[in-house]
């Protein structure tokens, strides 16, 4: 069936709240794809970052909040949790109108609602992989945002890769242990199975590429596979042969209990985080 609703307009202006890497993500991805620079509006008190965002995009942004977020439609929050508040109290005058997107972590819609009288919020959790274009982002929106609100979301998420959105709120703590912290872990192991390389008499530099490769390849094979990764790992474990003499190892060891463990340790600590910053009134 075809969906007759009325796409929306591209945004007139869009606003940021903070100018570090992941607001740079969304720029690189806005201007990318034909989005002008004098349509982006940036707030960010350090002069590097500033000077950056000149060098980069031509965008000159400001150190302070005021009247030119007026004409905003969407402001972005990409600030620390720690200095939301502040950072809201300043911008709130100039952005009543506006559709508000967060990717500060932790902080809950109603306490961005609180701080800046309007509950038309959506809040994100993207990763770092968003700074190349292959980010993935889980999406919540408050009830008061609207379809239109909800496909611009998408249209700007998009920029910097894929996009899932959650029906709870809650939701998002374990979006963030899963996929917003989820490179280090990856990382984490990519210098494991460098060591593990050199230790077997390659260098540094030839296994870190076979280690690099072989995350891309398995991500992309898992991705185009229609087969769960259980199954996946079984095809590539012969009984007796040296991948399962690998993966008996992890499983006495307790890994993957462990990794699970880790996780819900990081789903925790984003709970820790709405309390620390989100309930200041």
């Amino acid at each position: 069936m075809t969906d007759t609703r009325t796409a929306p307009s591209e945004p007139r202006c869009i606003a940021f709240i903070g100018g570090g890497n992941m607001a740079s993500a969304i720029i690189g991805g806005l201007v990318g794809r034909g989005h002008p620079a004098d349509r982006i509006e940036v707030v960010e008190p350090w002069d590097a970052a500033r000077d950056a965002l000149r060098q980069r995009f031509r965008i000159e942004a400001q150190a302070q909040a005021g009247a030119q977020l007026a004409r905003a439609q969407l402001v972005v929050w990409a600030v620390k949790p720690q200095t939301f508040k502040d950072a809201a109290d300043a911008a709130a005058p100039h952005v009543a109108q506006a559709l508000h997107l967060s990717v500060a972590a932790g902080i809950p819609t109603a306490s961005i609602a609180r701080w800046l009288g309007s509950e038309r919020i959506v809040r994100a959790m993207p990763n770092t992989p968003a700074l190349v274009g292959k980010g993935i982002t889980g999406l919540f929106a408050a009830p008061q945002v609207d379809a239109a609100g909800r496909a611009l979301v998408e249209r700007v998420v998009a920029t910097t890769g894929q996009f899932v959105w959650v029906d709870k709120e809650a939701q998002l703590d374990a979006v963030t242990a899963l996929s917003g912290s989820g490179p280090a872990y990856v990382f984490l192991f990519l210098q494991a199975m460098q060591q593990a390389g050199q230790d077997m008499g390659l260098s540094a530099a030839q296994a870190y590429q076979l280690a690099v490769a072989t995350f891309q390849g398995a991500a992309e094979l898992a991705a185009r596979s229609d087969e769960g990764p259980e199954v996946l790992r079984q095809r590539v474990t012969s009984k007796g042969g040296t991948t399962h003499a690998a993966i008996t190892h992890m499983q006495e060891q307790r890994i993957p209990e462990h990794f699970v463990a880790a996780m819900r340790a990081a789903e925790r600590r984003a709970r820790e985080l709405a309390e620390e910053f989100g309930t200041t009134p």
